[in-house]
């Protein structure tokens, strides 16, 4: 054995490497995760383990967050959140099979048709969060914005330039589609 002194410097140099590689969620679990591994709670592979899982789920968390809010979504709904008993005309199956977001890879488009206050703003949002947890690139907009947006991009000439940015995104969602006048 090389004396106490080791484990200690080894500690320090496993600190310096977390902070120059910027992993401060675990760097703020290490000593915990340490004293867990010295009671025998754990072995060395789970330690690593815990200590990137720890990591990554902080900085899932802070792409969805920011990832959220490009994509302008109104509000954060969920499949979860909607009361399927409110619309029983509506398959629970077909709607949950979208939230697999395979119609995304088929390249279709989604319509959610009904009267006011239906839910289908709901669905459409809760979709849009579903795919921004799997990492897809999502935009929303009522259809009024998406009108003025391009109208005002055609008068200063970056039409083609607007149209590429709303072309290259995973989810563009639609909403208000007839439900708000449109200005000429």
């Amino acid at each position: 054995m090389k004396g106490e002194e080791q484990p200690s410097a080894t500690l320090d140099r496993v600190r310096r490497h977390l902070i120059a590689l910027r992993m401060p969620r675990a760097l703020e679990v290490l000593d915990h995760v340490v004293r867990q591994f010295e009671r025998g709670e754990t072995n060395a592979l789970e330690a690593v383990d815990t200590l990137l899982s720890e990591e990554f789920t902080i900085r899932e968390g802070r792409r969805v967050k920011a990832a959220l809010q490009m994509a302008r979504l109104p509000a954060v709904k969920t499949l979860a959140s909607f009361d399927f008993s409110f619309q029983p005309s509506l398959d629970r199956n077909r709607i949950l099979a979208l939230a697999q977001l395979e119609f995304i890879d088929r390249h279709e488009v989604i319509h959610f048709v009904g009267q006011p206050g239906t839910g289908k703003s709901h669905l459409a949002l809760a979709l849009g969060v579903e795919a921004v947890k799997a990492g897809r690139s999502v935009y929303f907009a009522p259809l009024a914005d998406i009108v003025d947006v391009l109208a005002k991009a055609e008068r200063e000439g970056k039409l083609r330039e607007r149209i590429r940015f709303l072309c290259r995104t995973s989810l563009l969602i639609i909403d208000e589609i007839g439900y708000l006048p449109i200005a000429s």
